[in-house]
């Protein structure tokens, strides 16, 4: 497995192929990461994964200083699952001068959930993973970029992107992974003590429990949809948890649905707070 530090070496590594299969990450590797890589191998002819905390995406007081690094675990990981090349830039690789140009993504879809309560995240994943894809796809006439599904908003993101700057790069998602009791795999996931493990499966049920209430409702033709959410985040505070969403979306743009939207085009998405630890998760009904 060869390690790239720098964009040159990662350019020259991937020269001598024609179709890279790419999987961004920011390390701290789980299961969830590896069946990406897994998934990303046969769609292309090298496979490749990049380690690399982004600063940009993160808020003033979130984890930045404190995300886990766990380098020498995650190249053990990635070369038993036969991952061939891994990008791992310095900060001042990626950021030689203060990042002024950035890409901003469409508000209607950056600005709501995730963007209402992380102002600026999708600006910063979007200008990494531009550059991520500017490092890595240099010269291909095409290649195969794999996101994980769980960060369902950062995954529509992405898309819109390749699309409107006709990048020649085909997102595939990856299936949510998850604990035996529901819980979608996350790095952050370790920053749970044992009783909030326990209780961490709450926000998949919630989800699931939305979906059903909310599908029940509109046959009905009793839907309150604004009810139902609220219902479902009081039930989570009952239970100390914190939450900032809990909604159903139409999968088409995640805008709010409606009655008329019919279930098999739809998403639940939750965020909330269990202690310190912030978790996300969605289920498509």
């Amino acid at each position: 497995m060869l390690i790239a530090r720098t964009i040159p070496e990662l350019r020259q590594a991937l020269s001598a192929y024609r179709r890279p299969a790419f999987v961004p990450t920011m390390g701290n590797l789980h299961e969830g990461h590896l069946s990406l890589v897994r998934q990303a191998k046969p769609l292309g002819d090298v496979t490749v994964v990049s380690i690399f905390v982004n600063r940009l995406q993160f808020l003033p007081h979130e984890d930045f200083d404190s995300y886990p690094r766990t380098w020498e675990a995650d190249c053990d990981k990635l070369r038993a699952t036969g991952c061939d090349i891994v990008f791992a830039p310095r900060e001042s690789d990626m950021y030689p001068e203060p990042q002024t140009f950035k890409v901003h993504p469409d508000p209607r879809l950056a600005d709501i959930l995730e963007g209402q309560f992380r102002p600026g995240f999708f600006t910063g994943v979007c200008t990494v993973v531009m550059k991520l894809f500017l490092a890595v796809f240099f010269g291909q006439r095409a290649g195969v970029a794999v996101f994980g599904q769980k960060d369902y908003q950062q995954l529509m993101v992405i898309r819109q992107m390749v699309r409107q700057f006709a990048l020649p790069i085909e997102v595939h998602a990856g299936q949510t992974c998850r604990a035996e009791d529901g819980l979608a795999l996350s790095s952050r996931n370790n920053y749970l003590g044992p009783a909030e493990r326990t209780e961490a499966k709450a926000l998949a049920a919630a989800l699931h429990e939305l979906a059903e209430r909310w599908c029940a409702a509109r046959a009905a033709d009793a839907l309150d949809a604004a009810a139902l959410e609220q219902q479902a985040m009081d039930a989570l505070r009952v239970c100390d948890w914190q939450p900032d969403y809990l909604t159903v979306r139409r999968r088409l743009d995640l805008q709010a649905a409606t009655a008329e939207d019919a279930p098999g085009t739809l998403v639940a998405l939750g965020a909330a707070r269990l202690g310190g630890t912030r978790l996300i998760d969605n289920l498509e009904f």
